[in-house]
């Protein structure tokens, strides 16, 4: 019997944050807006997707097929079709950044970590955009990625950040490379959010050609209005609210993890982890420390710790690089800074 697969709608602004911004509200009906969208990411994120990835297609090996959806502001799934692969750019800007930024997602993992796309077997990348109206949101639904523009006010539109679609289809490419997929709570919920916010920033810096001295670690930097803040999480900082915005409330290091806290916060702890690898190794983020935490989703289980973590990605590191390798040290004194044994 073949083992089920963790499937979850992954959003990039978590409940907790829209509630935490109702709450700032100047007016009630803006309060009420945020708490309605609060709802509905709930909502939506505790529904399983069971379709099975090849009811979309697949394409050739090192053949990108990608189709674009209007949904005209509402929520029926996937909508219009806009846009298709090789076709002439859209006059609609959100169809034209959907459509790049997942080829610019597919082409790093092909080209880089020698994936056929998310699910290794050449899986058609589906994005929806304009989802709803003034839909604060982003999220992979287990299918397909869904854009909302934003209210225009907090945050202004999802498809303009590579690293934001870049975060969402990982999470896509985790269903399908931990066996089983991630359980979507506590600290496998916080790796799943993790390792999409890795290759989110992995992608984004691969774009941009930067290195790992260059590169903001950033998860979200553009999306936010100056006033709500500028970014939704920091890497290099987690929990810095001065370079990410005011309800920043993630952890650094296992000190302070929350128990039975949301997957977006203590997910600051493995992804302070990653960046500290990255650092001790130097150079681009794509060519050691991206390959080994890659490689260390296949070692992973449904209910993956922390610990279970950092002992996947040195042995990974082992398996790329051999034993008692400077990339092996790296990755062990990466987890140690942040306390995971």
């Amino acid at each position: 019997m073949a083992t089920p697969t963790h499937r979850c709608t992954c959003f990039i602004i978590s409940s907790k944050m829209l509630r935490k911004l109702a709450d700032l509200a100047p007016t009630e009906a803006e309060r009420h807006c945020l708490l309605d969208q609060a709802e509905i990411s709930a909502h939506l994120r505790g529904q399983r997707s069971m379709a099975p990835a090849t009811m979309f297609g697949v394409a050739a090996l090192g053949d990108k097929q990608r189709s674009v959806y209007d949904a005209h502001n509402k929520s029926t799934l996937p909508g219009k079709l806009v846009r298709e692969e090789a076709s002439a750019p859209s006059k609609d800007v959100a169809v034209n950044q959907a459509y790049d930024g997942a080829g610019a997602t597919y082409d790093f993992f092909r080209e880089v970590l020698k994936r056929n796309s998310i699910d290794g077997k050449g899986m058609r990348l589906d994005s929806t955009v304009h989802y709803q109206t003034r839909f604060n949101n982003a999220f992979w639904n287990g299918q397909q990625m869904v854009y909302g523009d934003g209210d225009g006010k907090l945050f202004l539109g999802f498809t303009g950040a590579l690293d934001v679609i870049a975060h969402e289809l990982t999470h896509g490419i985790t269903q399908n490379a931990v066996p089983g997929g991630l359980v979507y709570e506590d600290q496998s919920g916080a790796l799943n959010e993790s390792i999409s916010d890795v290759f989110g920033s992995v992608v984004k810096q691969w774009h941009l050609k930067q290195s790992v001295e260059q590169a903001d670690w950033l998860i979200g930097a553009g999306i936010m209005a100056p006033s709500v803040g500028k970014a939704l999480r920091s890497m290099a900082d987690p929990g810095n609210q001065q370079v990410t915005w005011s309800g920043d409330d993630q952890p650094k290091t296992m000190a302070g993890y929350v128990e039975d806290g949301d997957v977006h916060t203590n997910s600051g702890i493995p992804n302070h982890a990653f960046y500290a690898a990255a650092i001790a190794l130097k150079g681009n983020s794509w060519d050691k420390a991206g390959p080994i935490w890659y490689k260390a989703l296949s070692l992973l289980t449904p209910n993956a710790t922390f610990a279970d973590m950092a002992k996947a990605t040195t042995q990974a590191a082992v398996l790329l690089y051999g034993d008692k390798s400077a990339e092996q040290h790296a990755v062990q004194a990466a987890w140690k800074v942040v306390g995971v044994a």
